[in-house]
């Protein structure tokens, strides 16, 4: 009796342990509010700077800094990309990527508005006017360089740990960013009154654009989906085409 009882109990730890695990999930870069709340969080930090700023730029989404970021953080290692200063090599288009990191655990503690929080709170330590840090700072720099106005975030589940950070079960948390930021002895931003240097639109204290040329990198991946699926219809029209010529004029010859 006391065996099966023990057995039973033992089976429904396990149970118990499995359901736990399984119930732990992070966003993937697919996820529309995942995504949605890295832009968003990122550009709240920016509307906010003190002194406000003449040029920063609204950010938006970019798919391929969103799937370099994926791919550093299923490393599990608290270090920035060693691939970062390779041109071509994080991003098709950008010659410089910058990049953000956190980390935490146990994996539960991550939230997208946490880990810019951290980040941001660095402010703190920077001084606008003598462009210094009194303290770790890099982070919010980059959150708030006003010519980075591309991001894409990721965040990985490390059952096995963190390295460099803690071996308990934790999550990684990156964001990469084009242009880089943080140049040596350049402020993030020009200080001055909201928007006062934006040429189009001023959306809460952010440039915006309100056009993208066709060959822009955040315009690629849209129109790389219209030719797949325009190609195979316009090669049928043309078999189309060629058999009817065929069918109704026999006795037509081509020659060179």
């Amino acid at each position: 009796f006391w065996k099966a009882r023990t057995e039973r109990m033992l089976l429904w730890a396990v149970v118990i342990l499995d359901l736990g695990t399984l119930s732990m999930s992070l966003p993937q870069i697919s996820d529309k509010n995942f995504t949605a709340e890295c832009v968003r969080e990122h550009n709240e930090a920016r509307s906010a700077v003190s002194p406000s700023s003449s040029n920063m730029l609204y950010m938006s989404w970019d798919e391929a800094l969103a799937v370099t970021a994926r791919a550093w953080a299923k490393h599990c290692q608290f270090k920035h990309n060693i691939y970062l200063k390779e041109v071509q090599r994080v991003h098709p288009t950008y010659h410089s990527v910058g990049e953000n990191i956190w980390v935490g655990t146990p994996p539960s503690h991550f939230s997208v508005k946490g880990a810019l929080k951290s980040w941001v709170d660095e402010k703190q330590f920077y001084s606008y006017e003598a462009n210094s840090c009194k303290g770790m700072c890099g982070h919010y720099t980059q959150v708030v360089w006003a010519n980075s106005y591309k991001v894409g975030c990721a965040v990985q589940l490390c059952p096995n740990g963190i390295k460099h950070f803690d071996g308990r079960e934790g999550a990684i948390f990156v964001c990469n960013y084009a242009p880089s930021g943080n140049w040596f002895g350049k402020k993030p931003y020009a200080e001055g009154n909201s928007c006062s240097e934006c040429k189009d639109i001023c959306e809460r204290g952010l440039c915006r654009y309100s056009w993208t040329p066709d060959w822009d990198p955040d315009n690629f991946s849209k129109n790389f989906k219209v030719i797949l699926i325009v190609r195979p219809i316009f090669l049928i029209l043309v078999c189309i085409s060629a058999y009817a010529v065929r069918y109704f004029y026999p006795d037509v010859f081509c020659y060179e």
